[in-house]
C-alpha cells in the first residue's frame, strides 16, 4: 500500500478508524495494541510515512468493522453493506443474536455523543424486554411462524421456552438502550403488528388458555402506559422507576400519519460517524457507513420528522389522544379474549 493510490487508501482507512473510535481512546495506542507494534510505528503508519501490509489492513478492518471494499472501490457507484444472517435454528442461535444486539448498544454508548433514530414497524423492538411474557411470546412467534424452527413446529405457545439466561441478557439490553438518546417515529399502525400476532395465534388455537391471552394484553397495556410516561418526561427510564434516572437517555417521540416504518435505523456517533441499518427477513439487518447512502437516508428521516408531530414533553393533546386510542384497542381485544376456548389442536398454518 505504498503507491499513491495505496497511500490514499491507507490514510482513508485511518480516518475511518478514527471516526469509529470513541473520543476517549487514542488512535495511535489502539492501532499499536491491535497490530502489536510500538506507538511510534503506529504514528508513522497513521501519517502515511510507513506503508501497512495487507494483513495489517485486514486486521484493522476486521477489528473496527470497516469494509475494505469501501477503501479501494469507493468511487464505482457501489453501496457496500455488512451483516450476519440470523438463521433461527434454535434458542441458542437466538441467544447469540441477542448478544450481538447488546454488543452493538454497548458500542454506541462508548461514544460521548450518540443518537439513534428508529422507524419501527412494530412497537420499538427493545421495549418488549420489559415483560418476560411479551418477550417470550415474540420469541415464540418469530421462531415458530416466521422462521419455522423445527423445535416449535408442534408446540402451543408456552412460557417454557423462556429461560433465565434470556432474562439476564434482556435486562442488559434494556439497560443499555435506556442510556442511548433516541428518536422514534411512530404511526397508529405500530401497535397493530403485535395485536395481529396475538389474534393470529388466538384464531389458530395456539394458546392453552384465555388467561395467557389476557396476560399478554395486560403486559401490552402496561408497556404502552410506560412509553407514554417516557414521552411525557422526554426521557427513558426503567418501568420499575417512577421518575427518569440521571443517566436516562433522551427520548424524542414523533407521530407520523402518512408513513409506517420499516424497522430501519440510523445511528449518529460523535456527529461524524453515521451508520444506517436496514432490516430484512424479520430479525436480520445489514449496515453501511457509505457516506452518500447515509446522508440520503438522514435526509429522508428529516423529511419524515418535518411531517410528524413531536409528542415528547410537548404536544400533550396529541399524545393523550394517541395513547388513549391504543389503550382502547388493547382493552377491546382483552375483553374478547375471555371467550377463548382452546379446543382441539389445529394444524399450524403457514405464514401470517
Amino acid at each position: 500500500m505504498e503507491d499513491t493510490d495505496g497511500q490514499n487508501s491507507q490514510l482513508l482507512l485511518f480516518r475511518r478508524i478514527k471516526e469509529n473510535l470513541p473520543q476517549h481512546l487514542s488512535l495511535a495506542e489502539e492501532t499499536a495494541s491491535i497490530l502489536n507494534i510500538s506507538t511510534d510505528s503506529a504514528y508513522r503508519r497513521i501519517r502515511g510515512e510507513k506503508g501497512i501490509s495487507f494483513e495489517e489492513a485486514r486486521t484493522l478492518c476486521l477489528h473496527f468493522r470497516i469494509s475494505a471494499d469501501q477503501l479501494f472501490f469507493k468511487d464505482n457507484g457501489t453501496i457496500l453493506f455488512s451483516g450476519a444472517t440470523f438463521a433461527g435454528i434454535h434458542e441458542l442461535t437466538f441467544d447469540l443474536f441477542l448478544k450481538g444486539v447488546l454488543k452493538e448498544l454497548q458500542y454506541f454508548n462508548s461514544f460521548d455523543h450518540k443518537e439513534i433514530t428508529h422507524l419501527p414497524k412494530d412497537i420499538t423492538f427493545f421495549y418488549f424486554f420489559y415483560f418476560k411474557e411479551l418477550a417470550a411470546f415474540k420469541l415464540f412467534f418469530w421462531m415458530k411462524t416466521f422462521l419455522q424452527c423445527s423445535l416449535y413446529t408442534e408446540s402451543l405457545y408456552t412460557m417454557e421456552h423462556y429461560t433465565e439466561s434470556m432474562q439476564q441478557i434482556w435486562g442488559k439490553i434494556i439497560s443499555e438502550y435506556n442510556k442511548l438518546p433516541s428518536r422514534e417515529i411512530w404511526n397508529k399502525e405500530n401497535l397493530h403488528t403485535t395485536i395481529r400476532q396475538i389474534e393470529y395465534y388466538k384464531d389458530a388455537r395456539m394458546f392453552t388458555s384465555a388467561q395467557e391471552i389476557i396476560t399478554l394484553y395486560d403486559c401490552l397495556e402496561k408497556l404502552i402506559n410506560h412509553i407514554e410516561r417516557q414521552a411525557e418526561h422526554g426521557q427513558k427510564f426503567l418501568i420499575t422507576e417512577s421518575q427518569p434516572a440521571a443517566d436516562g437517555g433522551r427520548l424524542s417521540l414523533f407521530l407520523n400519519e402518512y408513513v409506517l416504518g420499516d424497522n430501519s435505523n440510523l445511528a449518529v456517533l460523535n456527529n461524524n460517524l453515521k451508520i444506517a441499518y436496514l432490516n430484512y427477513s424479520l430479525l436480520n439487518s445489514i449496515r453501511t457507513t457509505d457516506i452518500a447512502f447515509v446522508e440520503y437516508f438522514e435526509k429522508c428521516i428529516v423529511n419524515h420528522i418535518r411531517k410528524s408531530v413531536l409528542v415528547s414533553m410537548v404536544g400533550e393533546k396529541e399524545r393523550a389522544v394517541f395513547f388513549y386510542e391504543m389503550r382502547k384497542k388493547i382493552k377491546d381485544r382483552k375483553e374478547a379474549a375471555a371467550d377463548y376456548h382452546p379446543g382441539e389442536k389445529r394444524p399450524h398454518p403457514v405464514g401470517s
